[in-house]
């Protein structure tokens, strides 16, 4: 495989090689010799055009630092990276990042920082997290030199009708599904925490009760959804105050969440009071909301409102900790979560796919690049797609997806100068006896386009080590579009196609009791078991592909995590979903790679076009390195920060 991509050039490879190499790069425009470089150059527009130097030509002056002209010519990020000595948090808004950062101040560990960021981006970006969705971590336990995974998914209703329109599990009542967020923060702070609840939640409390502005890029997407969230009183109590859309930088405030979160501290510190331990007072709190008053307030109002949702489905509810997927990339060990996760499988897949290719010929961001790793994508999600479900109700065969013999069986398949249509199913017998077969013909439906998702991310690591990588969601932006009585938080519409299947013969179709799957898949590497890089984003179905792209540019091209974020990316979009064998594929590329990058990915027989220059993922990460430097990364694309203490 690796002889094939040296000895197939195509003739804009050439065109690369006759580049004159004595042209002075310092003075080489690169935009230009980007452009006429071809399939194995890079195709993507720097943000700066020149390459510089950091010496000074022979005949150049020593300028002072702060003269405009000894500006960089060639910018590689618009941010910095983040030092963390005595702790980071990379998170999607500055709010949940100082959050996170108070408890380390405070004496707190990686599960008190990750709880805190979290509680905040319930209430700054509410469109994407709350206490009542659903999400995956994956975590580093220094003193036990373990990676492993926790998932708090919330499962379907019980008293779901699966004959339902497939509308229902959009947006409503009915869309609810059961709340695993909570359950999750809670195995955090008693696994990884020291703090109290109430240290924990006290900079939430305050921002849900005194306010904060709200973002413009939230106050758009309310203006956006205005005619949505007017459908629930609850609903529009909170986010349209008043009936109106808010302003940018308006001061929103939810009093009916503070007072939530206030009883579930004042739960933990009544047992503290009575002279009972941490744990048991954390636990006090978890079973204030499953199988207490708050659980009581989702039953009536959803018997009220007619939904599906019940008491007995939160009394039910326990977060998991497991193994994580794991697969091994060019020597270095990557861990992601399981299913009910997809994503966990598809970058480790798609990395070993992509292993059998030797890229290092191949510039970050050239056509050819591009080319294989769409291909790689392809391959995993075909087969991710058709087999993966909740485990409690499939047969997964997980050993042979992740197998180096699959991979390089798929990888024969990738033709370096073709597209492929969407690749058949693969039958793992070939690769286990015990898998179970393939599944039958699928055909379309009606309304069987799958919905995109609206996540967050964050990234914690402590003074300690101890690294929490956290991928949360409501699924849809502002989940079902419900607050919950008089709780103040919303639901996530888990069942929404895309999470489900809307054909009744996939394993993932929806089912009573059944958790729905998510892509939601942070990522830890380590490197001769010690912490390398940790790295989530949100993105729905291109969270893993973005993943995928940045383990590349870490590992292959040896990008710094600030620079590996930034990097442009692309995304492969399939009509009218994955689930279908038949689907359409399409490239969706980021502006900033070049016009002639999109006709040499169209001259291989990809659908191509571009998106805006910064729209897909919004990566939050650290890379740590040997000397005990920890650096993290926020990714401009969204609200994000990282910050370090």
């Amino acid at each position: 495989m690796t002889e094939t991509i040296k000895d197939k050039k195509s003739k804009s490879d050439d065109i690369s090689e006759t580049v004159n190499a004595n042209l002075d790069r310092r003075r080489f425009l690169t935009s230009g010799a980007l452009a006429a470089s071809g399939l194995a150059a890079a195709c993507a527009t720097p943000a700066g055009t020149l390459e510089q130097s950091s010496a000074p030509l022979a005949s150049e002056k020593i300028r002072p630092p702060d003269a405009p002209e000894s500006g960089d010519l060639d910018v590689s990020t618009h941010r910095v990276e983040t030092p963390g000595p005595n702790g980071v948090v990379s998170a999607g808004h500055p709010l949940a990042a100082s959050a996170g950062l108070r408890m380390f101040m405070q004496g707190g560990t990686s599960g008190d920082a990750a709880v805190a960021a979290m509680a905040v981006l319930n209430l700054v970006e509410p469109w994407a997290s709350s206490i009542g969705g659903n999400g995956f971590a994956t975590v580093y336990d220094k003193p036990a030199g373990k990676v492993k995974a926790l998932m708090f998914g919330g499962a379907a209703p019980f008293a779901l009708d699966p004959e339902s329109d497939p509308k229902a599990y959009d947006w409503g009542v009915k869309a609810g599904t059961t709340p695993g967020a909570f359950d999750g923060w809670v195995e955090l702070m008693r696994k990884h925490g020291r703090l109290s609840l109430a240290d924990v939640f006290a900079p939430a409390i305050d921002l849900a009760r005194n306010g904060h502005p709200i973002d413009p890029s939230i106050a758009r997407v309310i203006a956006y959804m205005q005619e949505r969230l007017a459908q629930h009183p609850t609903t529009a109590a909170v986010f349209l105050p008043g009936g109106q859309v808010p302003k940018p930088r308006q001061i929103m405030t939810n009093e009916n969440l503070a007072k939530t979160f206030e009883s579930l501290v004042a739960e933990e510190q009544k047992v503290l009071a009575s002279g009972g331990d941490r744990d048991t007072a954390l636990l006090a709190a978890r079973e204030y909301f499953y199988n207490g008053p708050i659980a009581a307030e989702l039953d009536r109002f959803f018997r009220e409102e007619g939904g599906w949702l019940r008491k007995a489905d939160l009394t039910a509810y326990k977060a998991e900790w497991a193994d994580p997927v794991r697969t091994t990339y060019r020597g270095y060990d990557v861990h992601s979560t399981p299913p009910t996760s997809r994503g966990g499988l598809e970058v480790c897949m798609q990395a070993n796919i992509i292993e059998r290719f030797d890229v290092s010929a191949l510039k970050p961001g050239s056509a050819l690049l591009l080319h294989l790793q769409a291909e790689a994508i392809k391959h995993a999600k075909a087969d991710i797609y058709a087999y993966t479900a909740d485990p409690q109700h499939a047969d997964i065969p997980l050993d042979a997806m992740l197998s180096k013999a699959y991979a390089a069986d798929r990888a024969g398949m990738i033709d370096i100068a073709q597209a492929s249509p969407f690749p058949a199913v693969t039958d793992f017998r070939t690769y286990d006896p015990a898998a179970p077969p393939p599944p039958g013909s699928t055909y379309r439906t009606e309304d069987d386009e799958a919905r995109f998702s609206d996540t967050t991310s964050l990234t914690v690591v402590d003074a300690e080590g101890n690294t929490i990588v956290i991928t949360t969601t409501l699924g849809g932006g502002f989940g079902a579009g419900v607050v919950v009585g008089n709780t103040g938080f919303l639901l996530n519409n888990g069942m929404r196609l895309g999470s489900t299947s809307p054909y009744p013969d996939n394993v993932n179709f929806v089912a009573p009791g059944q958790i729905p799957i998510l892509n939601n898949s942070p990522v830890i590497v380590m490197s001769n078991s010690r912490l390398w890089a940790a790295f989530g984003t949100p993105g729905g179905e291109t969270i893993g592909q973005s993943e995928f792209q940045v383990l590349m540019s870490l590992i292959d091209y040896g990008m710094g995590i600030q620079e590996a974020i930034e990097a442009p990316r692309f995304a492969v979009k399939a009509d009218p979903n994955f689930y279908l064998p038949r689907a359409r594929c399409l490239l969706q590329l980021e502006s900033r790679y070049s016009q002639q990058c999109l006709s040499a990915l169209r001259a291989l027989g990809h659908s191509a076009d571009f998106v805006g220059p910064y729209a897909i993922g919004s990566i939050q990460g650290v890379r740590a390195y040997e000397n005990r430097a920890v650096m993290a990364g926020a990714d401009p694309r969204r609200m994000a920060m990282a910050a370090g203490w």
